[in-house]
């Protein structure tokens, strides 16, 4: 699966390899794992090392060119800690299913030969288990191999992320082929993901605003040669730093407690309300209407653990958000299966939001507080509690955290 490409070989760094043991990592309870095709010295085997747990077992299949004996030596070197938890067998043959299987290779060859190492991956996952990939993100570094992933995500995806920051760049895909229980989510911590860009310990900004803040440096660049006497390419450059920070994506302590709902996003509680609404199913709802002001942290956040069973959009104006009119603005709707019963967030667009990125895929867990998209530019967002099961601990007017603050808790 590691071949050169036609502008050299694909290699997978620290931040791909991070990113292809998410799943790994993100998993609280024991665990059976498989790690396909690595070799000492591996950024992928180090990151699967990193993201182990007390009774975890991680199987360990060596790439072509490296024997077991090499591998079961650099397990060794590691401590006691990790191997105790790390088993090298000589072939895929010899491993047992697992949950968590990770290949640490990236598929750089054709269509018909990814889809054939997929499907012998595939005897090798237990149900539920999710399969993570990487292919090479620029165009002509596969010989088909790239669309084929494509195909498999749009079939099986639960979560696919753009690693930039790798030479080359690579998508990386995680699979599952076939479905995983509901319960799963509670036991999940918030996913790593590669589009927060960190600039400090707590604080990254989001992809969205890298790339914004690009295009007003750019535009800032732009004027200075075409009108090199005006001082219009100020106004694009001194924009960057804010457009930058409207996109900032704090790191947040999410709290333990089973029974508690945290908000979706940062903003002002603008109602809670009981309600009837067929779309997501007949009973009696209550929503927390919460308004995200400009100012405000756009990044969204999943309020429960649990698992998407749809996503779908409504048409509908553009009316400001902290008006009723609101109410038919244009929206995506996330619904959620959780153990209490049904869950839906609303990202709903304001007078000035007008994009809503959602990047949580029908059939993908999530944890509590989770990340899962954002809105920009003021707006609003609501979440659909079923009413016999929650009680509400905030009200109208109340300042909410995104992940942090319980706006309600399960009976």
């Amino acid at each position: 699966m590691r071949t050169p490409g036609r502008s050299g070989p694909v290699r997978i760094g620290e931040r791909a390899a991070r990113t292809l043991v998410t799943e790994l990592a993100r998993r609280n309870d024991p665990k059976p794992a498989l790690l396909v095709g690595t070799a000492p010295g591996d950024a992928v085997l180090a990151a699967a090392f990193d993201a182990l747990l007390p009774g975890d077992v991680l199987t360990v299949v060596p790439a072509a060119g490296c024997t077991a004996a090499e591998l079961r030596d650099h397990v060794a070197a590691q401590g006691q800690w990790i191997a105790d938890r790390v088993r090298v067998v000589d072939s895929l043959a010899a491993a047992d299913p697992a949950e968590v299987v990770v290949v640490a290779e990236p598929f750089t060859g054709t269509a018909e030969e990814a889809r054939t190492t997929i499907d012998g991956l595939a005897k090798h996952l237990a149900d539920g288990a999710v399969l993570a990939v990487a292919t090479p993100a620029t165009p002509g570094r596969t010989e088909g191999a790239a669309a084929e992933l494509e195909r498999q995500g749009a079939l099986f995806g639960v979560g696919t992320d753009l690693v930039l920051r790798n030479k080359p760049p690579v998508r990386v895909y995680r699979l599952r082929l076939t479905p995983a229980p509901v319960s799963l989510a509670a036991r999940l911590a918030p996913a790593y993901r590669p589009s927060s860009v960190p600039l400090t310990r707590g604080m990254h900004i989001d992809s969205n605003g890298v790339a914004a803040a690009g295009i007003a440096l750019g535009l800032a660049g732009l004027a200075r040669v075409v009108r090199p006497k005006s001082k219009l390419w100020l106004l694009p450059a001194l924009a960057a730093a804010p457009v930058a920070a409207f996109f900032r994506d704090p790191e947040r302590d999410v709290p333990e407690d089973p029974s508690a709902v945290v908000a979706a996003a940062d903003g002002e509680v603008l109602s809670v309300q009981r309600l009837h609404d067929e779309r997501f199913g007949d009973g009696e709802w209550l929503r927390v209407a919460v308004f995200l002001s400009v100012l405000d942290v756009h990044v969204n956040r999943a309020p429960v653990a649990g698992k998407v069973v749809d996503y779908f959009v409504a048409d509908g104006g553009f009316a400001n958000a902290m008006k009723p009119e609101a109410e038919h603005n244009v929206a995506a709707y996330t619904v959620l299966d959780t153990d209490h019963g049904t869950v839906v967030v609303a990202q709903r667009t304001g007078l000035i939001a007008r994009r809503i990125v959602q990047r949580a895929p029908i059939g993908a867990l999530l944890a509590r507080g989770e990340r899962f998209g954002l809105i920009r530019f003021g707006s609003r967002t609501d979440v659909y509690l079923p009413a016999e099961a929650a009680d509400p601990l905030v009200g109208p007017g109340e300042r909410v955290v995104g992940g942090s603050t319980v706006i309600a808790r399960w009976r």
